[in-house]
């Protein structure tokens, strides 16, 4: 699973008991919502996720401009511009270079 690592801000934080361990870092689809884990959560354990807010250092899948609206591909695990299949995960605020390159995004999962 592609890791997010947070830049900087101070994202919403909201419960989340997981059917299965999750590792800091981790992108989470819960039905319509990206969601980031910022520690270890052990399956079946309550812990909490980022639901909005902050900055983060993920994948894209392409080259992406900056200002553009991106959405979370779960099976590559990484941001792309493709919105058929995917859901919202933010606006990018650096570029991305191209295919499995680092860029940064504000986490705004209702952008």
């Amino acid at each position: 699973m592609a890791q997010a690592t947070l830049v900087h801000g101070n994202p919403l934080m909201v419960d989340y008991t997981p059917g299965s361990a999750v590792t800091a870092g981790d992108v989470i689809v819960t039905a319509d919502t990206v969601r980031i884990a910022h520690l270890d959560i052990a399956s079946g354990a309550l812990g909490a996720l980022a639901a909005g807010g902050g900055v983060y250092s993920v994948p894209g899948d392409a080259a992406i401009a900056v200002d553009k609206k991106v959405y979370w591909n779960n099976s590559a695990d990484k941001v792309t511009e493709t919105a058929s299949g995917n859901k919202v995960f933010g606006v990018t605020v650096s570029a991305c270079s191209g295919d499995a390159a680092l860029c940064n995004v504000r986490h705004d999962p209702s952008a």
